[in-house]
């Protein structure tokens, strides 16, 4: 019998608890939403956080604040965010970045996996491979056949330590067999400057930071880091197509809330989410970036983000990429 009664009290206090979850997800927004971005205005997901929080607003008529926090990699918007209610007023705008940190910081004030819970993902992007225009070079397949009968000459910059340009180029390295050699800078503007002004030999870059400046012939792109070709460049390569079968490399973006969040209102975040990026508006601004808009379930995405981080550490050991 005493088994009996705490097994019904145990029903009763499940039952109770998922009924008080589900009524407040139905009552949910009744105030303000903020949505902390860890990086600089006009960046993708700056860009994301206000497109998305512009159209969350007018439907669900609450404001929905966008608040940047920089520093250290967006570790500091991702801290504040941890250590948020866990009621779906405070999330988090972030970026492949996210995953990656756990492989270059010794210690974060933060647990990637324990403290957040997924909402969705919003954005996935390919890069491009820059080269000067003054380079003898004149496609992927090239550069790998040069850097294979030259190893450590070839040169490449980055937007930092650990960044993701650079677990971009140590991927070619790892898949290509070459041995390159890393220019680190200290952001995506002077990574690319570096290329322009022929001190190293390339860079990957986020697709909308070049777009302009291929456009304008101040580097060429000579491959794209996705598994297909382009829509706006149909006639650039991809990089596996180009001497290194199987490369893949996208930058992606997504929403996140803190640890605990109560899962009806992760759930109709995510919903929410999903209607605003299949908007056609929607979709036609995220193209303009050289981001495809994409969302998928609260579950999905934790588990997407728990093997990036497990890829993330597999490359940064085997590269020799040491935690700060």
């Amino acid at each position: 019998m005493i088994l009996l009664s705490r097994l019904l009290q145990a029903i009763f206090l499940a039952s109770f608890c998922l009924f008080t979850h589900t009524s407040y997800a139905q009552s949910y927004p009744t105030q303000a939403i903020k949505i902390i971005v860890g990086f600089s205005p006009g960046g993708v997901p700056d860009i994301a956080a206000r497109v998305i929080g512009q159209h969350m607003s007018e439907n669900w008529k609450q404001a929905v604040v966008v608040e940047n926090k920089l520093g250290a990699g967006s570790n500091i918007a991702a801290q504040v965010v941890a250590n948020a209610p866990s009621d779906g007023y405070t999330l988090l705008s972030i970026s492949s970045a996210f995953a990656i940190s756990p492989a270059i910081y010794s210690s974060l004030a933060f647990d990637p996996i324990k403290d957040f819970s997924g909402i969705t993902l919003t954005a996935t992007g390919p890069a491009l491979v820059l080269i000067s225009p003054n380079l003898k070079m004149n496609s992927m397949k090239e550069l790998i056949e040069y850097a294979l009968k030259n190893p450590g000459k070839v040169t490449y910059s980055s937007a930092g330590v650990g960044s993701g340009s650079h677990f971009a180029a140590e991927l070619i390295q790892a898949k290509a067999g070459v041995e390159l050699l890393h220019i680190p800078t200290k952001g995506i503007p002077d990574a690319i400057t570096e290329v322009m002004s022929e001190r190293v030999d390339f860079f990957i870059s986020p697709y909308a930071s070049a777009i302009n400046l291929v456009r304008a012939g101040k580097v060429r792109a000579i491959a794209i880091t996705s598994t297909k070709r382009f829509k706006d460049l149909p006639a650039l390569p991809t990089v596996s197509e180009s001497g290194v079968p199987g490369y893949k490399w996208e930058f992606w973006y997504g929403l996140m809330a803190p640890a605990k969040t109560p899962k009806p209102i992760l759930q109709k975040i995510a919903l929410e989410v999903k209607r605003i990026l299949e908007l056609p508006s929607v979709k036609e601004r995220f193209d303009e970036l050289g981001t495809t808009a994409i969302s998928n379930t609260p579950e999905q995405f934790d588990k997407f983000i728990a093997a990036e981080i497990t890829d993330f550490a597999r490359l940064a050991k085997q590269s020799g990429i040491k935690p700060e």
